[in-house]
């Protein structure tokens, strides 16, 4: 049996029968936090400290966010392992050629790594954020999660991130919180808009001129906070009534605070 890597505990063992299962590496889904990495959790260093593998999703030809960081703590290019997507925003996700080709994407990719998980050697997959949190981590997970030890290490959520410096409390006594990513179609954002008391609006990129022209028709407009790159370098935090142009870049989203009970 191989040594657990020290600071990453083992896994919970089955209970003993007849047949000595076979020992496997451990699947980590590591939450990366939103950008800073003066945001990551001690547990997260430690796993990305002694994890056999990194892997990180991105675009082709680019470093992915959550590896980038990861430099903070590690600079050890031989375990480090891109999945880079084959579309990012070049077709619609319900485009059936998308979701055909991102189907196949994760297929081949969790067959890589239960390889190497069985080979005995722990893999740390790298997300934004939380894992379990609009995470491309969920779609490894689902596909290796009966096979496989996992371990999910909570992280910061780029929201919470966005809504800490933009010093923007987004719930107050019973208030509600929305979250809607921007590419809903603009009724369903305005439904939703206007019968939640806060909300968060994510995944805005070319979507923005959509989110302004919702927020403004569900009457939202003035309390929303536009947050670009919060918590990493080029942070911008400003009032939406105040962007003068519709860009937007992938880390970026709308704060709706709430007006709830205060004492």
């Amino acid at each position: 049996m191989r040594p657990e890597p020290a600071g990453i505990p083992s896994a919970p063992k089955p209970a003993a029968s007849a047949e000595k299962p076979a020992v496997t590496g451990t699947l980590y889904g590591v939450g990366m936090g939103p950008g800073d990495p003066d945001y990551l959790t001690v547990r997260a260093v430690r796993v990305l400290e002694r994890a056999h593998h990194l892997v990180h999703f991105c675009k082709a030809g680019k470093r992915g966010n959550a590896r980038t960081i990861a430099d903070a703590v590690v600079q050890d290019a031989a375990r480090e392992w891109p999945l880079p997507y084959p579309y990012t925003t070049e077709l619609h996700p319900e485009d059936p050629a998308y979701v055909a080709a991102l189907a196949g994407f994760y297929d081949e990719a969790a067959e890589r790594l239960a390889a190497v998980l069985e080979a005995g050697r722990d893999v740390a997959i790298l997300s934004e954020g939380d894992p379990f949190f609009y995470g491309s981590f969920m779609h490894l997970w689902r596909r290796l999660k009966d096979r496989f030890p996992v371990e999910v290490v909570p992280g910061v959520t780029g929201m919470s991130g966005c809504w800490t410096r933009a010093g923007t409390p987004i719930t107050w006594g019973d208030d509600v919180l929305t979250v809607l990513p921007a590419t809903l179609p603009h009724a369903t954002l305005v439904e939703r808009l206007a019968r939640t008391d806060a909300a968060v609006v994510m995944k805005l990129g070319r979507h923005l001129p959509k989110v302004r022209a919702a927020l403004t028709e569900a009457g939202l407009i003035g309390r929303a906070v536009y947050v670009e790159r919060g918590t990493m370098a080029g942070e911008t935090v400003t009032p939406l009534s105040e962007k003068p142009d519709d860009s937007a870049p992938y880390f970026s989203m709308v704060l709706v605070p709430g007006e709830g009970r205060r004492p």
